[in-house]
């Protein structure tokens, strides 16, 4: 069974792993990537990666204009990466349009096993513990599974529109 762990550096490896999957330069929503460093491949680059990703939850920080602060769970089996779920705690304006609340991916060799869904039904009491009433989550316009993951967790549609970050399906989840 998966469960859901705070980012640390004992998945190292793992996550290594996860990331050969991927690809260099792919995009991993929910994964706090771009908070990572260039020296991100060796250990003391991850492990102050894994730092950073676990302050960003912490509110008495101040963070630069344009971030929020947001949780950062991994999802893991077995001590084996599967993937990241966060919590953004607030939308700005970017994260409003098209970015939302919550961000998840799966590396690739674990999809298609409900992962994403499962997580993101783990993560909303974490939303609502944070005080949130209601939860944006958006995907690609195209992305059917994380769609269908959205609705199997409540997501209503509100629109599909155009943004800064491509056409994308705009749900709400009321929690």
């Amino acid at each position: 069974m998966p469960e859901l762990v705070e980012p640390a550096v004992r998945f190292r490896a793992s996550w290594m792993q996860a990331c050969q999957e991927w690809g260099p330069g792919a995009h991993q929503d929910g994964s706090g990537l771009r908070l990572a460093g260039p020296d991100l491949d060796s250990a003391a680059g991850f492990e102050a990666w894994v730092e950073r990703l676990r302050a960003q939850a912490d509110r008495s920080l101040a963070l630069p204009q344009d971030r929020v602060h947001a949780t950062h769970l991994w999802i893991v089996q077995d001590g084996t990466y599967l993937g990241a779920i966060d919590v953004r705690h607030r939308l700005n304006a970017l994260l409003l349009e098209g970015g939302g609340n919550i961000g998840y991916s799966v590396r690739p060799s674990a999809r298609r096993r409900g992962h994403a869904t499962w997580a993101l039904g783990r993560v909303l009491p974490v939303a609502r513990d944070l005080g949130l009433e209601r939860v944006l989550l958006t995907c690609d316009d195209g992305n059917t599974p994380s769609a269908r993951t959205i609705e199997a967790n409540g997501g209503v549609l509100e629109d599909v529109r155009a943004t800064a970050l491509g056409l994308k399906r705009r749900y709400w989840i009321t929690l």
